[in-house]
C-alpha cells in the first residue's frame, strides 16, 4: 500500500494539482482500495474542522492584512531606526528588529516580507546599500514571521500533533531571538566591510516623538503576549483581540484605510484563511488515512530494526525537509509530513515541542529556496528585480540558518527551556 501511495501522489503532484486536491484524491483513492467507507473521512474532517483553535488562522491573517494596509509597519519601522539606526548597517539591523516586531502580530513570513521590504528595500538601495544584499536581508528576515510567536505554522502544528499551542509558541522565542542576532551581526560585519554609511542619531525631541508614536503599534504584540501567557484568554481569544486592536489602531491612529475599505480587507483575509482551511480539511483525511493503514507504526518497527538514534533520525529529516522545501509550501510540507512523522518522535525519545520548532527553521530554509520560494517572489516583486538577484542575496543568510537549525537541532534547551520555565516539564 506504500507503494500505492508513493504512485498516486506523485502522479497527481506531478499532474499540477492543487495541494489539496491532491492529498483529498489520494486519501480517497487508497481508503476506498482498501475496501473502507469514505464517510468515516468525511466524519474526521468534520471533527477536527470543529475546533476552537483552528479559528484562530483567520483572526491572525485578518490582523496581518489589517498590519499591512494599516500603516503599522511604517510606525514599527521607525521606532526601530530610532534605537538602532546609528549603528554600522543601521538600515540593515533596522530591518531585521522590523520584522521581529511585524512578526509578533502577524504570524505570517510572506505578509512581514512584504511590508517591511515595501519601505526597507528601497531605503537600503537608496543609502548605498546593493540591492541583493537588500533583497536577501528582508526576505531572509521576513522568516522570522514563523519562528517569532504568533506563527500560524506552530498552530497547524498544535492541532495535528495535539500539542499546547502557547508552550509552542514559547519554544519559537529564544530562537527566534538568536536568528535576530545572528542576521544583526552579520548585517553589522558586512557593512563595515563594504563601507556602507552610518546615520546620525535622531534629536532627541524626534526621537520621543518616534517612540510615542509607535505606542499603539507595539500595543497589539503586547495584547498578544499578555493575554495568552497571563491565562487571561486562549490563542483564539488572542487572535481576535489582536484583529480588532490591529483595526482601531490602523483606522483611528495611522489611518492608512478608510471605513469604506474595512470589509475589503476583511474579505480578503476570509479568503486568504478559507485557502489555508481547505488544505487543512484534506490534509486531516490523507492523516485520518495513514493512521488506520498502520504506517506510522510500521515506520516505528523499521527504524527500529535499523537501530537508529534519535541525532541520526533528525538528520534524516532536516535532509527530507530541506528537499521538500524547494518543491512545495510551507502548510503543504507540514500536513503531508506530520501524521507520518509525529508517531515516530514518542519511540526515539524526541520532544514534540522540540521537533515543531526544528521542523518551522525547515520551513523557514523553505521560504527563500528556489525554485518555489515565496519570499524570494515576494521581495524580487517588491523591488522589481529579477528573481536571481533575490537568490544571490539571500544565499549568506541561507547559510546562517543552516547553522541555526544545527544548533537547534542538536541543542534541545534552545527551544524547551523557556516553556519550561513557563510551564514546568
Amino acid at each position: 500500500m506504500g507503494t500505492l501511495l508513493l504512485l498516486v501522489f506523485l502522479v497527481l503532484l506531478a499532474a499540477g494539482l492543487p495541494i489539496f486536491l491532491v492529498l483529498g484524491i489520494s486519501a480517497g483513492v487508497l481508503t476506498a482500495a482498501e475496501g473502507r467507507p469514505l464517510v468515516g473521512i468525511a466524519q474526521k474532517i468534520l471533527d477536527e474542522l470543529n475546533s476552537p483553535t483552528l479559528v484562530a488562522v483567520p483572526f491572525f491573517v485578518m490582523a496581518a492584512n489589517f498590519m499591512l494596509r494599516g500603516g503599522i509597519s511604517k510606525a514599527l519601522i521607525d521606532v526601530s531606526n530610532a534605537w538602532l539606526g546609528r549603528l554600522h548597517g543601521g538600515l540593515g539591523v533596522v530591518t531585521v528588529a522590523a520584522c521581529m516586531l511585524f512578526a509578533a502580530i502577524c504570524g505570517s513570513s510572506v505578509a512581514t516580507a512584504l511590508a517591511i521590504g515595501t519601505i526597507m528595500i528601497p531605503a537600503m538601495v537608496d543609502k548605498g546599500y546593493a540591492r541583493p544584499f537588500a533583497l536577501g536581508l528582508v526576505g531572509a528576515a521576513g522568516t522570522l514571521g514563523i519562528l517569532i510567536p504568533p506563527s500560524l505554522p506552530l498552530i497547524l502544528y498544535g492541532i495535528l500533533a495535539e500539542q499546547s499551542i502557547p508552550r509552542l509558541f514559547l519554544a519559537g522565542v529564544v530562537p527566534g531571538l538568536l536568528q535576530a542576532l545572528i542576521f544583526a551581526l552579520w548585517v553589522m560585519w558586512h557593512a563595515r566591510s563594504h563601507g556602507y554609511p552610518r546615520q546620525a542619531a535622531a534629536p532627541r525631541a524626534q526621537f520621543v516623538r518616534v517612540n510615542l508614536i509607535a505606542l499603539p503599534a507595539l500595543a497589539v504584540p503586547l495584547v498578544i503576549a499578555v493575554g495568552i501567557y497571563g491565562g487571561l484568554v486562549t490563542v483564539t481569544e488572542a487572535a481576535a483581540l489582536a484583529a480588532l486592536v490591529a483595526l482601531a489602531v490602523s483606522l483611528l491612529v495611522y489611518r492608512g484605510f478608510g471605513w469604506g475599505e474595512v470589509f475589503g480587507v476583511v474579505g480578503d483575509s476570509v479568503k486568504n484563511a478559507a485557502v489555508v482551511m481547505l488544505i487543512v480539511a484534506t490534509a486531516l483525511a490523507f492523516g485520518q488515512w495513514v493512521t488506520e493503514s498502520g504506517l506510522p507504526a510500521r515506520l516505528v518497527e523499521a527504524m527500529s530494526g535499523l537501530g537508529l538514534t534519535a541525532w541520526q533520525f533528525l538528520l534524516i529529516i532536516n535532509v527530507v525537509l530541506l528537499v521538500l522545501g524547494m518543491f512545495l509550501e510551507v502548510a503543504s510540507i507540514m500536513l503531508i509530513t506530520l501524521p507520518i512523522l509525529v508517531p515516530l518522535l514518542g519511540p526515539l525519545g524526541i520532544d514534540p515541542v522540540h521537533f515543531a520548532v526544528v521542523m518551522t527553521i525547515n520551513m523557514e530554509i523553505a521560504l527563500i529556496t528556489p525554485p518555489v520560494g515565496l519570499n524570494l517572489y515576494v521581495i524580487a516583486g517588491v523591488a522589481k528585480a529579477p528573481i536571481g538577484e533575490a537568490i544571490r542575496g539571500t544565499t549568506p543568510f541561507l547559510v546562517l540558518l543552516l547553522l541555526l537549525l544545527a544548533a537547534v537541532t542538536y541543542v534541545p534547551a534552545l527551544s524547551l527551556w523557556l516553556p519550561g520555565l513557563v510551564y514546568g516539564r
